[in-house]
C-alpha cells in the first residue's frame, strides 16, 4: 500500500493556472518529517517544470496551524548519519518552494513556527490571519533556523529585527508581525487562504512570461550592486520584450480585449 499523501494539490480557475499546495498532516499540525519534506521537494520540482503554472499558494488543512516546524519526535530517533540524510531532504523541500519560477503566496492561519515559518518565508508574499502566530524559535531547542530563515528573514526585515526574533526565539502575533514587515498582509482570522487565492488569481491574469521574468530579475538582482542589478533587469526585459506575450499584450491593449497569453 502506498504511503498516505501529506500534500494536497489543487488547481484553481480557468486553465488551472493557480496551484494550491495544502500541507495535510493534521495529526502533528503539519510538523515536517522526512516524508512530507520529500513530498514537498517532489511536487515543487514538478510545478517548476510546468509552463501552465502561473502562481502557487501554500496553505494548510489544519485550522489552528500552518506548520509548527520540524517533527522533533522523529528527529529524536535519528542517528547522526540519519540526521544528515534528513538535512539533505529538508533542504530540497525548502529550496523547492524558494526556487519556484512563479510567484508563491503563503496563507498563514494559526501557528507558523520554525520550519513552518521558513516555508512561508520561502514564498514571495505572506498573508496572515489575525489569529496567526509566527516565529523562528530554533535556538530554544539547541539548533538554528536551517530552512533559509537566517537569510530570508534578514533580507525581508533587516538585520536588527531579524536578530531580535531569532536570538530571543520569540513569537509574534499577526499584528506585530505585519508592523515589522515579517508578513505582508493581515486579514480576518480564517480568511488567509481566500485572500491568498484571490491574489494568486490576479497574478495569473497577467503575462506569464512577464511575471516569471520579473521575479527572476528581482531574485537575481536583490543581492547585487545597482549596476549589476540593472544589467540583470535588462536581460530579463529582452527575454520578455521579444516574446509572444509581449506581442499579444500590445495587440490586446489596442483592440480593447482581454489578452490570450501564449505563455512564450
Amino acid at each position: 500500500m502506498d504511503a498516505p499523501r501529506m500534500l494536497k494539490v489543487t488547481r484553481h480557475g480557468d486553465g488551472g493556472h493557480v496551484v494550491e499546495l495544502a500541507l495535510d498532516r493534521p495529526e502533528s499540525m503539519n510538523a515536517i518529517n522526512n516524508a512530507i519534506a520529500e513530498e514537498i521537494a517532489a511536487v515543487t520540482g514538478e510545478l517548476a517544470a510546468d509552463p501552465s503554472v502561473r502562481a502557487v499558494v501554500v496553505t494548510s488543512t489544519h485550522e489552528k496551524a500552518f506548520c509548527v516546524g520540524a517533527d522533533l519526535k522523529e528527529r529524536n530517533t535519528f542517528t547522526d548519519a540519519q540526521m544528515m540524510e534528513h538535512r539533505l531532504v529538508s533542504r530540497r523541500a525548502y529550496r523547492g518552494v524558494l526556487d519556484l519560477p512563479v510567484p508563491a503566496i503563503a496563507a498563514v492561519d494559526g501557528y507558523a513556527l520554525g520550519g513552518g515559518m521558513e516555508i512561508a518565508l520561502s514564498c514571495d508574499l505572506i498573508v496572515a490571519g489575525e489569529g496567526a502566530t509566527v516565529g523562528l524559535p530554533e535556538v530554544g531547542v539547541g539548533v538554528i533556523p536551517g530552512g533559509g530563515g537566517t537569510q530570508l528573514l534578514t533580507r525581508r526585515v533587516g538585520w536588527s529585527r531579524a536578530a531580535s526574533m531569532i536570538f530571543t526565539a520569540r513569537r509574534l502575533k499577526a499584528a506585530e508581525a505585519h508592523e515589522l514587515a515579517v508578513v505582508d498582509e493581515v486579514v480576518p482570522a480564517g480568511t488567509a487562504r481566500d485572500r491568498a487565492l484571490e491574489l494568486a488569481a490576479t497574478v495569473a491574469r497577467n503575462s506569464p512570461v512577464a511575471v516569471r521574468n520579473a521575479k527572476k530579475a528581482m531574485r537575481l538582482g536583490s543581492g547585487t550592486d545597482l549596476a549589476s542589478g540593472l544589467e540583470i533587469e535588462d536581460g530579463c526585459w529582452r527575454a520578455t520584450a521579444f516574446s509572444g506575450d509581449r506581442a499579444e499584450g500590445v495587440a490586446a491593449f489596442n483592440e480593447k480585449r482581454v489578452p490570450d497569453w501564449p505563455g512564450r
